[in-house]
């Protein structure tokens, strides 16, 4: 049965938000993946403002680089109330959740921390008592299967060999308290899944599933390159800083206060450019692009559907094509970044000790945050940038999402 719910009354919701993260190395061995940034804002950020008038009170299950989302956040995002809670030792999103069962008395959200949610999917969910969302996928591998009858869900399970349903679990819950009276169980990788909470209430035939619109996975470091895309689409043109009359804008771009971009630049939009930026003269910026706060790109400069941090500096004579540059990265002059195979097959890298095919047949590179390259260097497609001081056995860790 299905229930009307008035938006805005007191409830609550929790971001999972305490993992490692191991398969977007080498991004997250400086920060946490909620703090990765997606058209200049974090995850963390994009969520959040999914919430806002929804919940009067989010919690954040953190544990990895706990300190940088507690200081990035604070007590308070423009007036929603955030309290941080601990998961000293990581043994899955189920126990994640279960850290916070003292402070959920009525029904909650519940949305994994590292992944792009969108608030039109989580008011269909809040009308009913206990919701998971799903959406429709051809390739089903390494998803949550979910199986259903009419309205309800009738089974959930983890990376089925072969699935006879089309149904993936993105993340994204309605629980009540309720949900506590269930004792959890180790899944066969050794962890307590917040999926056992879904199979028990499943067996009880109570909870609903809603069709999402819209999900952004960030699993690789290349996701961002797609959900970046994915959110420039939607931008309306804003200019707060100076364009100087010699430059050509196309398309939709913001631009931040402070920022310029000089005569002879050529800016094909979407793009998005931070604060206290100057572009050019005589570059090319290239649709979707993100440039972050206090970057500056050179003369000559050609960059496309990539990712760019604060604190960037690409020299003149250089090309970024379908990249991410973390923060503080300079880039030497003339550095190329391949990001097309010679065969012009899909762009294989580097995960977890394991070279797999990223589905993209354009991809360049993944730069550290606080990279510097020589002059005239060039990147083949697919390469990870990591400090030298890093241990070798950083890329060969277990993945852990």
């Amino acid at each position: 049965m299905q229930m009307t719910i008035v938006f805005g009354e007191k409830m609550k919701a929790v971001i999972l938000a305490a993992g490692k993260s191991t398969r977007t190395y080498p991004l997250t061995l400086t920060k946490p993946k909620p703090l990765l940034k997606i058209a200049n804002k974090t995850i963390l950020e994009h969520n959040l403002d999914q919430f806002m008038g929804l919940v009067d009170e989010v919690i954040i299950i953190v544990g990895y680089k706990k300190e940088m989302i507690k200081d990035f956040v604070g007590n308070y995002y423009n007036g929603l109330k955030v309290t941080f809670i601990t998961q000293n030792e990581q043994m899955g999103n189920g126990h994640a959740l279960m850290q916070a069962k003292e402070l959920l008395n009525e029904k909650f959200i519940v949305i994994n921390g590292d992944d792009l949610f969108f608030r039109e999917d989580i008011e269909n969910c809040i009308r009913h008592e206990y919701c998971i969302a799903v959406i429709k996928k051809e390739e089903m591998k390494n998803c949550g299967a979910v199986y259903v009858e009419g309205e309800k869900v009738i089974n959930l399970v983890e990376k089925e060999e072969n699935p006879k349903t089309n149904l993936a679990n993105i993340g994204l819950y309605i629980f009540g308290p309720k949900i506590f009276e269930h004792k959890l169980e180790k899944s066969s990788r050794g962890e307590y899944e917040i999926t056992d909470f879904v199979g028990y209430l499943a067996s009880k035939g109570i909870i609903n599933y809603e069709l999402a619109e819209r999900w952004c996975p960030i699993v690789y470091p290349w996701s961002i390159i797609e959900a970046n895309e994915y959110l420039l689409k939607m931008i309306t043109n804003k200019i707060e800083g100076e364009v100087e009359p010699n430059a050509t804008i196309k398309g939709k771009i913001h631009l931040g206060e402070g920022s310029i971009i000089k005569n002879g630049a050529y800016v094909e939009g979407n793009v998005v450019i931070g604060k206290n930026c100057v572009i050019g003269p005589n570059c090319y910026i290239r649709g979707y692009t993100a440039i972050g706060d206090n970057c500056k790109i050179g003369n000559a400069v050609e960059i496309k559907n990539s990712v760019l941090n604060n604190n960037v500096h690409v020299g003149h004579l250089s090309y970024i094509g379908d990249s991410v540059l973390g923060e503080n990265v300079n880039i030497g002059a003339g550095t190329i970044t391949a990001n097309l195979r010679h065969d012009n097959s899909n762009v294989k890298s580097m995960i977890c000790g394991k070279l797999i095919d990223t589905g993209r047949r354009k991809f360049g590179t993944i730069i550290m945050d606080n990279i510097k390259t020589g002059i005239k260097t060039t990147i083949y497609p697919g390469r990870k940038l990591l400090r030298n001081t890093m241990p070798a056995e950083v890329i060969k860790e277990e993945c852990v999402g």
